[in-house]
């Protein structure tokens, strides 16, 4: 019973959070599959096994009732604490920004900056509530602004792709990613082997291998090899490379 239930508690929390935040290509960019791993171990394997160990038909039913809920209480702790930690890294955004497409986590966004985007009524801020999206990120158009920005980014501040009020449609952005498409062998985001792999399965999908039709897709994690239509800058596969 206390497995059975654990597990049911685990599904119904990383279900919620992968169908609405980290379907594909989220849960591989953010990198939570430790956080995931604790909490199953804590939760799926320590919890029931200390229960095993504990549970005892000599004892009192009091006694066994009170190592019981110490038991359940921690692995209630554990299950909140990792709950919190992958929904404050939930991907909100993935960005296009200047040469980079990048995946956007709540955590990376300045609170300061949600609060200001959502003051102005941005079509971008980030609430509660929203799901990924995909966005462009240009640098604000007027000097002082972009100056600001580009201090705050080099000097190791917030960057374009975490202020949301300067997010626009990822449709406008197009023309501008389809500058920076790149071919396999000159992204530099990828090993020599990777690469390699990465030729192969643009070939067996049906890409070419040697065209301009590729970019970086970044997280946490290893990226993922963004493939695109050449001509209209339509998104075709994300590729893995290992």
């Amino acid at each position: 019973m206390h497995l059975l239930s654990s597990a049911v508690a685990l599904t119904l929390v990383f279900g919620a959070l992968y169908f609405a935040w980290y379907r594909w290509p989220g849960w591989y960019l953010a990198g939570v599959s430790q956080v995931v791993l604790v909490m199953a171990g804590v939760d799926l394997v320590v919890g029931p096994i200390l229960t095993f160990i504990v549970a005892n038909q000599n004892k009192l039913r009091r006694v066994l009732a009170r190592d019981i809920a110490v038991i359940i209480a921690i692995q209630i702790v554990a299950l909140l604490y990792g709950t919190m930690s992958i929904w404050n890294g939930r991907p909100l955004y993935y960005a296009f920004s200047e040469t980079i497409l990048q995946i956007v986590q709540a955590y990376d966004i300045n609170p300061e900056e949600g609060a200001a985007a959502r003051r102005q009524h941005v079509e971008f801020a980030p609430h509660w509530y929203s799901l990924p999206r995909w966005v462009w990120a240009p640098l604000p158009q007027d000097p002082k602004e972009h100056d600001r920005v580009l201090n705050s980014a080099i000097s190791g501040g917030d960057d374009v792709i975490s202020m949301p009020r300067y997010f626009k449609p990822w449709d406008q952005g197009l023309p501008s990613l389809r500058t920076q498409l790149k071919k396999v062998d000159d992204i530099g985001y990828f090993s020599g082997n990777e690469r390699k792999r990465l030729k192969e399965r643009l070939q067996a999908s049906g890409f070419a291998a040697d065209q301009k039709n590729s970019m970086a897709l970044l997280g946490r994690g290893r990226p993922l090899l963004a493939v695109f239509d050449p001509a209209t800058a339509t998104l075709k596969a994300l590729l893995e490379a290992k």
